[in-house]
This record gives C-alpha cells, structure tokens and sequence, in this order.
C-alpha cells in the first residue's frame, strides 16, 4: 500500500480484496458492516471484491446463518451498486441445512468463489457432504470459473475441470507458511 501511504488517494490497484479471514478481524463494531463508508474509503481504489465470508457453521443457529448469508450478499450488492466495481459472490454453505438460501442472490454462470479451509473437505467423513453440496452449486448457478481459497486437490474438482469449468486455486496463508513461502500479511 505503497501509495496509500505516500499520500495519493485516487491510487488503483488491479486486485480484488478477499475476507477469507477470521470474522473478527472485519466484523465487529470497527468492521466492513458498520463502518461501511470507511470501508467504501479503501475498498474503492481496488479493481473488485469477493464478497466478505461471513461465517455459517452447520452449529450456529439457522437465523444467524440466513443473516450471514444476507450480509455477504447485500454486501457485495451494496460494494457494486456504490463503486461501481467488480463483485465476485462467495458462496457459503453448512453443507447440511442451508441449501434452500445458501444459492440465493448469486447470478447464474458468473464467476464464484469457494473457501475449502473451513469447509472439513480433509476430512473423509463430511467430504462426500462437500461435493454434493459443491455438485449442487454448480447445478443451481453453472459458473464458468470457480476461484478456491485452499486446496482444489480433490477429486470433485477434478471432475468439475472435465466438465469445463475453470478451477483457480489460491493457496491459504497456512499452506503457503507450510510450502515456505511467505504470507501476505
């Protein structure tokens, strides 16, 4: 942020800012929900956004995972309509119940993003849960490009690479530490 902090306030980056982040660090009362005219303050110097990862775990209480699925939503709707930019639909679901919302507001064949960190894929138990839910997605919205936050070495997105679509990977920060590179922070 170089020109940020030299000073230069119409500086613009060709990148999309992600919140594949813990809640904490972007939701709270200082966050991107509240103080969103702050946010709008950076936000619009960069050339789009995946919608923030307002988090669904299958243990939370359904009304705040519907709420969590608003806010991504009314979110990036929000960040497009002011500035104007690129918005790029994370898609969350607790891979059991929330299915009949989770699909909800996001454009069919557009690009969509997906975090597999938190998403218990490694594990062999909820992992058929994960690509029934992930076969699911791509019936309801046909993305052409599919962007994964983590890893995509997994046999359900082989068979989506069959089928045409266009799988990007962005490694975690922990793999990316663990591979001996360094992190984005």
């Amino acid at each position: 942020m170089e020109e940020q902090r030299k000073g230069n306030k119409a500086f613009v980056r060709d990148v999309f800012v992600c919140f594949y982040e813990d809640d904490y660090k972007f939701d709270s009362t200082c966050g991107i929900w509240f103080r969103n005219k702050q946010a709008y303050k950076i936000l619009k110097h960069f050339a789009g956004i995946i919608t923030p990862d307002f988090l669904t775990y299958y243990d939370f209480p359904d009304p705040l995972k519907r709420w969590n699925t608003y806010r991504m939503r009314a979110f990036g709707y929000w960040y497009g309509k002011l500035c104007g930019k690129q918005v790029i639909n994370n898609v969350r679901g607790d891979l059991v119940d929330s299915w009949e919302y989770c699909f909800d507001g996001i454009s069919q064949n557009s690009i969509l993003a997906i975090g597999t960190v938190a998403s218990d894929v490694k594990k062999l138990y909820y992992r058929s849960t994960f690509e029934t839910w992930l076969d699911e997605m791509v019936f309801i919205l046909k993305p052409k490009v599919i962007l994964v936050y983590g890893s995509s070495n997994y046999a359900c997105f082989d068979r989506l690479r069959e089928k045409g679509i266009r799988i990007v990977t962005y490694q975690s920060k922990t793999a990316r530490f663990y591979a001996g590179g360094e992190s984005n922070e």
